[in-house]
């Protein structure tokens, strides 16, 4: 059933509306629209010029609508009088291939179309840090390994409990808040959903933390690795298929008796083997969007930190329940992929996930060899596994290489975002940074 936003903002006494769209960078982009105005935009759409964003357009594009998805609408808890909806834009009536939304939108109708529907929980970690973005907002948060410092989530208690509040009020189904790995680092956990549900809470939750934050004068960031020496940001996102979408869900096809085999024996199906094998062929290429920026390849290939373990991958191996891997399987019935950090677009995300996955099921795909080591004291015994792109411009080079993951995503969403992501790494090879003054000035 389609929600009125007009009667939405009449029964919520809301008096605007924030019309949201993402771009290829992940960038959150939205007109504040008066409720009395939202009658005709549920329809026609807010109007924007697309190349005032990261989308790959020119100043003579006719205007970019986003019509919002009133499936999506919340109204801001901490500002009770706005609501927030996603959209999805559209230009002279036809859906703009390379948003974000929209990509995600096609690859979950072709995934339905097969019987498949994909339910996703992220786990977004983020810093807490001073306004100027230097330096943790905690001083007393020094510990040497302070994952789950009981202290420290406590002396953060207003900002963690307020965010947990607005989530139990929206009914996401909040579970556990701690503080992570790194300090000032911490981390807070809802209920999976349906893959387009679970990214537009993702953005969602992205624009909150980050509104309280800054209520309470600090600043929160998902940046994949914002303090050299430790544990980076990660979104490590859990997997599972089912039959049907949303409440009406009931069989959890990834889902099998134990049984013999290397996924078998962890309680996961043939189908969810498949979808596996997709997730790890496909692994080199997906970095270019599960790990989309220069900073991203700091947390995935970085030394030791200062806790003992960077908790990232940089093989492209899979395992049980043991988290050194790209992917762990830790019961039945779904699977963790490690991959992404804090700087997933949250629709691309959801939708290379899918996109791999549906790859890996069509073909049947085989996952390999299943390594139950420890890969940070026992990676250099594995042989032939690929590794992880080193740099983003490797990352970019191989989903360029990967033409079947390319045309699932979409050929104008690939070119689009190859353009512009080369534009951006060309960018940071031709700043001149302190450290080539420090080390080469007198070379």
């Amino acid at each position: 059933m389609t929600t009125d936003l007009a009667k939405f903002a009449a029964d919520r006494g809301i008096k605007y509306f924030m019309i949201s769209f993402t771009d290829l960078f992940g960038g959150q982009r939205a007109k504040l629209v008066p409720a009395q105005a939202i009658g005709d935009m549920q329809e026609e759409g807010a109007g924007f010029a697309g190349f005032a964003t990261y989308l790959d357009m020119t100043p003579a594009h006719p205007d970019m609508l986003a019509v919002p998805d009133p499936a999506s609408v919340i109204q801001l808890p901490w500002k009770p009088e706005v609501a927030w909806v996603a959209a999805n834009p559209v230009m002279e009536g036809e859906e703009v291939d390379q948003a974000p939304r929209n990509v995600l939108r096609r690859l979950i109708a072709a995934a339905a179309a097969k019987g498949l529907h994909v339910k996703t929980g992220v786990e977004a970690e983020f810093f807490l840090l001073t306004p100027s973005g230097e330096e943790i907002s905690d001083p007393y948060d020094i510990a040497a390994k302070p994952c789950y410092d009981q202290q420290a989530v406590m002396r953060r208690y207003d900002v963690v409990r307020e965010i947990c509040d607005y989530m139990l009020d929206m009914g996401w189904g909040p579970y556990q808040n701690d503080h992570e790995d790194a300090n000032g680092q911490f981390e807070m956990n809802w209920e999976f959903d349906d893959a387009l549900a679970t990214a537009d809470k993702h953005s969602f939750f992205k624009f909150m933390v980050k509104s309280v934050a800054e209520s309470h004068g600090l600043r929160a960031t998902f940046m994949p690795k914002p303090i050299e020496g430790l544990t980076g940001n990660g979104c490590h996102t859990h997997i599972s298929v089912w039959d049907a979408p949303g409440a009406a869900s009931k069989t959890n096809a990834f889902a099998a008796e134990i049984g013999e085999g290397p996924t078998a024996e962890l309680g996961l199906s043939a189908q969810g083997s498949a979808f596996l094998g997709g997730i790890m062929q496909h692994a080199q290429a997906m970095a270019a969007i599960t790990n989309p920026t220069v900073n991203s390849y700091k947390r995935l290939n970085a030394p030791v930190t200062a806790s003992g373990a960077t908790w990232a991958p940089n093989t492209v191996t899979w395992t049980g329940n043991n988290r050194t891997h790209m992917v762990r399987v830790p019961g039945p019935g779904r699977f963790e992929l490690r991959l992404p950090d804090g700087a997933a677009n949250p629709y691309l995300l959801q939708a290379v996930i899918i996109a791999a996955g549906l790859s890996g099921v069509t073909t049947n795909a085989d996952p390999g060899k299943r390594y139950d080591i420890d890969m940070y004291a026992e990676g250099h015994k594995v042989r032939g596994a690929a590794k992880l792109p080193l740099n983003m411009l490797d990352a970019l080079r191989a989903f360029d290489r990967d033409k079947a993951l390319k045309a699932a995503m979409g050929e104008a969403f690939s070119a689009a975002f190859l353009k512009l992501k080369h534009e951006e790494w060309n960018s940071f090879v031709s700043h001149f940074s302190r450290w080539e003054q420090v080390h080469t000035l007198d070379i």
